[in-house]
């Protein structure tokens, strides 16, 4: 079984940049498709950007194409989302997400969560 523990959130202005990052432990996250899916006040959980397992293949949501990037340290265990250009409506709680079979686009697939990291961006 795969621990997965977010950092990097926090309180920032429109426009900035901000990383995420999602420390694996208990095995190795180069086993898993890992994604990053957010969640804000009143609304479902959604998907934002997820990445194979080998690291070859990369999905967006169209929201944030273009602005967001998700990558993986399998050396470090540790998979990145690098956000820049935010908007207020970026504003939510960002989980870390882990799939034994594929990339995780749907919260259905998702084998493995994290606790989940405030991301806040002021207008």
């Amino acid at each position: 079984q795969i621990q997965l523990v977010e950092s990097g959130g926090g309180l920032v202005q429109a426009g900035d940049s901000l990383r995420l990052s999602c420390a694996a432990s208990g095995r190795s996250l180069s086993a898993y498709g890992m994604g990053w899916f957010r969640q804000a006040p009143g609304k479902e959980r959604e998907f934002v950007a997820a990445l194979s397992w080998t690291g070859g293949r990369t999905y967006y949501s169209d929201s944030v194409k273009g602005r967001f990037t998700i990558s993986r340290d399998n050396a470090k265990n540790t998979m990145y989302l690098q956000m820049s250009s935010l908007k207020p409506e970026d504003t939510a709680v960002y989980y870390c997400a882990a799939d034994l079979r594929s990339a995780p686009t749907l919260v259905g697939r998702v084998d493995y969560w994290g606790q989940g990291t405030q991301v806040t961006v002021s207008s």
